[in-house]
């Protein structure tokens, strides 16, 4: 087994005797080494795996005491829940808060420069990151250079795009484009990933689109560069989510691993682009703003903020999936909607409330069907035949051939998806 991953049997435990214990030890370290790569898929953890022994009259020999595992429901998959449930917790409540202050910062303190503000963002994302890497917290880990520049540079120039193409289009028009986001997800993800969505799934996320668009489009004004600029901001968006995920399960890397290593790389490509993109979208230069006092403790607290921004939007995509994360996106934005009613006393009519209710009941069948049928493939997962199907057709994205074991990874040799 591989002793860097999380995702193992921790402990093994054999009854008391003076012969066979060696061999039972053995026994259950072949099933743990057997029963891993479902754990790792899952994410699973087991902290005890125990040998049980059948009590008869006599126990003359090993074969009268079988060493049976412990079931792999374990409470170790209610631990993986909790933390999906709070990395979802943690993305949205960071989320929100970071768009009532930007809003704050933005409309109310007259400070536009959004691309120059994400660059300082990750900047300080990457700072926080390097420290709690020098403090120990968590273990940095070798992806090939490639991998992580062109992944940096996607992700830096998809905000870039989004940005683009709020400053060329309308309001309505940029929410649409947001939401366009989910069903080019889903066509990549089935065209490439061979990844396959029901009926139902496509059901619920059609029911989100429509409960957002009513809740937040209002109009719709066309024009050449701001389609252009929305459609690249959609693909470089897609993608870039798309290998967010892909990368920490394929290179086995963990969320903040990888943030950790792109996040130079996106702060860089943005702090050179950002304030000529700001500056021709507001006529105005980032450096010739005048910070009063209280300018600079709003971007400051926003800093401190989009840590756990893009922390937890790593984490997330990395449990769950780019197309759930876009859902959990969506549901900000109802929240960002309400909050902005409640506390910033913007607008609030008839057409918000419905569109806001059918979005929650869209958002609510995504997350069941999403539950229900991950239920059923963990059943499937767990036969002996899905295992050997499972292992023949899980092939890279990015065309990397895969020459080691497929749940282990060569020590020697750097992790690379390109």
């Amino acid at each position: 087994m591989n002793v860097n991953d999380l995702h193992k049997v921790w402990e093994i435990r054999t009854l008391k005797r003076k012969v066979g214990g060696d061999e039972a030890r053995r026994f259950l370290e072949k099933i743990a080494k057997q029963v891993q790569p479902i754990m790792h898929k899952h994410k699973w953890r087991v902290k005890v795996l125990s040998e049980m022994c059948t009590f008869r009259k006599a126990l003359p020999s090993l074969s009268d005491c079988r060493p049976i595992p412990t079931s792999i429901k374990m409470g170790e998959l209610t631990g993986y829940q909790l933390g999906v449930i709070g990395a979802l917790f943690l993305s949205v409540a960071s989320s929100v808060s970071i768009v009532i202050v930007n809003k704050a910062l933005m409309s109310n303190l007259g400070f536009p420069f959004a691309t120059t503000l994400t660059s300082w963002h990750l900047m300080v994302t990457y700072c926080t990151l390097h420290v709690a890497h020098r403090l120990n917290f968590f273990e940095n880990k070798n992806i090939d250079m490639k991998t992580v520049i062109l992944f940096g540079i996607l992700n830096g120039v998809s905000i870039g795009f989004l940005n683009l193409s709020l400053g060329f289009n309308s309001i309505g028009f940029y929410q649409m484009t947001k939401l366009a986001i989910i069903p080019f997800t889903v066509l990549l993800e089935t065209l490439f990933l061979k990844k396959q969505f029901s009926q139902k799934i496509k059901l619920s996320l059609f029911l989100l689109l429509v409960g957002v668009g009513i809740a937040s489009v209002t109009d719709l004004q066309l024009n050449f560069v701001g389609t252009v600029l929305s459609l690249l901001a959609i693909m470089t968006t897609c993608v870039g989510q798309i290998l967010t995920n892909t990368i920490q399960k394929r290179l086995n890397v963990t969320s903040t691993q990888l943030l950790y290593q792109s996040a130079p790389f996106q702060a860089a490509i943005l702090f050179v682009t950002g304030p000529m993109v700001d500056q021709y979208l507001t006529k105005q230069y980032v450096f010739a703003f005048k910070y009063s006092p209280l300018v600079l403790g709003f971007i400051i607290l926003s800093c401190v903020i989009a840590v756990s921004v893009n922390f937890s939007t790593f984490l997330v995509i990395g449990k769950t999936s780019p197309v759930t994360y876009q859902v959990l996106g969506h549901l900000k934005t109802c929240l960002v909607l309400g909050f902005g009613y409640t506390l910033l006393h913007d607008p609030f009519t008839q057409r918000n409330i419905i569109g806001i209710l059918v979005a929650i009941l869209g958002m609510g069948l995504y997350s069941y069907f999403c539950t229900h049928e991950n239920k059923k493939k963990q059943m499937l997962d767990l036969s002996p035949a899905s295992q050997i199907k499972d292992k023949d057709s899980n092939t890279p994205l990015l065309g990397h051939q895969d020459k080691e074991n497929h749940f282990e990874v060569k020590k020697a040799t750097k992790d690379s998806l390109v």
